[in-house]
């Protein structure tokens, strides 16, 4: 199973809202391995070969982010093994990142913030008939990582590190929300995703397909946060890519709970509950 190609409803391209557009193209390609796929003066767009997986955009007027507000926790670049992470782990030791990480069961995860503050997970799965299931709920902690076995990976490799290799994509994104019933709701009975875990009332996490998460969300900002306001920085949307009939379903089932759908020319926008963009791709 890919979970990361239709039929599956995925993650395809997260979009960030920047104050310095130079300082925050050349962490991603320099850093984090992106290749520019196109430029313009107030916009750039990175990915691997011509895929786009992030845009960055400066919007005019906007400043840092201050509060506490909903929006973006990180979102997560999902390499294709655990050779490319070791690669990855050296390469970011050696550059001088300040790094987080942790063995997820299902995963093997470190964890960084881009200049503006924006959180990046760069992982790998396990193979999925190793994660753990019950009552439909995957397994999943918060281990300490064998980061020596990641680098005897990457050491066993004749390449070194060379940017990001060609099967990356976005695995996944984990956001701030103002409230989690609210987000559930929208996000199982309106874009018919199921929650395959969940942290006592503080986070929930959903997939398609059972992955162990498309996308996670969680309450740690605070019940009740406000929206992120429009001139601060960060995120700025994601995209959600389905099955074109799969799509109208789902529209049908937005607009019995209510929610705007905007018809664009390459997508449909809507806002989840939290007032975070998700742009519905096909």
């Amino acid at each position: 199973m890919n979970f990361h190609k239709k039929p599956v409803t995925h993650v395809g391209e997260v979009g960030l809202k920047v104050v310095n557009l130079l300082k925050m193209k050349k962490f991603y390609e320099n850093v984090i391995g992106f290749e520019v796929i196109s430029e313009e003066e107030d916009k750039v767009s990175l990915g691997v070969g011509s895929e786009v997986l992030v845009e960055l955009e400066v919007v005019e007027g906007l400043t840092q982010k201050q509060g506490r507000y909903a929006g973006l926790y990180h979102f997560a670049i999902l390499l294709p093994s655990r050779e490319s992470l070791g690669k990855m782990l050296v390469h970011l030791h050696q550059q001088g990142i300040q790094l987080g990480s942790a063995d997820h069961l299902v995963s093997e995860a470190l964890y960084l913030s881009d200049p503006e503050g924006n959180g990046i997970e760069i992982y790998q799965d396990r193979k999925p008939e190793l994660w753990n299931w019950s009552n439909d709920e995957v397994s999943m902690a918060v281990d300490p990582i064998d980061a020596q076995g990641l680098v005897d990976e990457a050491q066993k490799s004749s390449e070194p590190w060379n940017g990001l290799p060609a099967e990356t994509v976005i695995g996944h994104i984990h956001l701030h929300m103002s409230n989690l019933d609210e987000a559930k709701d929208f996000y199982v009975n309106g874009l018919g995703l199921a929650v395959v875990s969940s942290l006592g009332g503080q986070a929930i996490f959903l997939a398609d397909q059972k992955y162990h998460h498309h996308i996670g969300m969680n309450v740690w900002n605070g019940v009740g946060i406000p929206a992120l306001p429009e001139k601060e920085a960060g995120l700025h949307y994601y995209t959600l890519v389905m099955e074109n009939e799969n799509r109208n379903k789902i529209a049908k089932n937005l607009r019995s709970i209510g929610t705007e759908i905007v018809h664009r020319d390459d997508y449909w926008e809507v806002k989840d509950p939290s007032g975070n963009s998700v742009r519905l791709c096909v």
